[in-house]
């Protein structure tokens, strides 16, 4: 709601935003913080940089479309001007992170257990999984005030980034990359002069992997080159199908079976990593399940530069 007050409601991701809607007023008209029935209710979705979307009471599936901080907020038509984003998507406090106190190998396999899981269930998800890991990478990084233990963060990415690509995670393996290529993370030329010699060079490799040149060629590479489970860097495999699907055309129905088989083939074998729980497990599990990310470019790069500022 406007005041950042919200209710919860069980609805189909492909419910119409009509019948969310009336799951909110039902839910509202029994609230004791909301004594009187809501006027006409409208669905908007703020980003975390203040831009607004209204939704038709038609639009279907609104829930895969949102970003990782984008969220839905239900109120009259005349409140509109009132939404802002959450407090906690505008400030930013710096400080040291859960990260510096796990384990790159713990953080690894946690990435590619919930990866697994989303890609086994809906792709949709998995896409936005993608965002969010790329912007966990720069928040973290970004959020550290001592150079040092900002050294330490890009080493830790880089040696998760190396683990999630051993376990053929290349879904995170290749969010990881896009996360420090960010241009405020990259810029930061201090933290990458303290990195040692063999990070910079493994990092790279990764870079070539995730090179775009001639249709993804060093991607398509590594992944023919691999065997089942893997999960693939889901952007890439749905590329060109979505305006296609829409004018049924011959091409098209073929790209989109060529898709469906490769998503059956990568997990045609179970996905099953050896490892044993530590103390810590369940807190490194919890921590990858709920990153917090700051999803806002202008913010991140405002971050980098209180960090190292451009004439340093």
């Amino acid at each position: 709601m406007p005041d950042h007050s919200y209710v919860t409601i069980r609805s189909r991701l492909s419910c119409r935003v009509g019948e969310i809607l009336a799951l909110v007023r039902e839910k509202l008209q029994y609230s004791e913080e909301q004594p009187s029935r809501p006027g006409t209710l409208i669905l908007v979705a703020v980003t975390s940089s203040g831009e607004k979307a209204v939704f038709r009471p038609s639009d279907e599936a609104v829930f895969t479309t949102l970003g990782v901080n984008t969220h839905l907020f239900a109120c009259e038509a005349h409140e509109l001007d009132t939404l802002l984003p959450l407090p906690e998507e505008i400030h930013w406090s710096p400080g040291d992170s859960k990260l510096h106190d796990m384990s790159a190998e713990e953080v690894a396999n946690q990435l590619v257990t919930f990866d697994w899981e989303l890609f086994s269930c809906v792709h949709e998800l998995v896409l936005q999984r993608c965002s969010e890991v790329q912007h966990w990478v720069a928040t973290e990084i970004l959020q550290c005030q001592s150079l040092p233990k900002r050294v330490q963060l890009l080493r830790k990415f880089i040696k998760i980034g190396a683990l999630c690509k051993q376990q053929q995670d290349l879904l995170s393996f290749l969010a990881v990359v896009l996360g420090l290529d960010n241009p405020a993370v990259s810029r930061l030329r201090l933290t990458w002069e303290g990195l040692p010699g063999k990070f910079k060079k493994q990092f790279q490799q990764f870079e070539g992997v995730a090179d775009p040149s001639r249709n993804h060629k060093s991607y398509r590479e590594v992944v023919a080159s691999l065997r089942p489970p893997l999960i693939p860097f889901t952007p890439l495999l749905l590329k060109g199908c979505g305006p296609v699907i829409v004018q049924e055309e011959r091409g098209s129905v073929h790209k989109v079976a060529e898709m469906v088989r490769s998503i059956r083939r990568y997990r045609s074998v179970q996905l099953a990593l050896d490892v044993e729980p530590s103390p810590s497990h369940l807190q490194t599990k919890a921590y990858v399940r709920q990153l917090q990310v700051i999803d806002n470019q202008n913010l991140l790069f405002d971050m980098s530069c209180k960090l190292e500022p451009k004439d340093v």
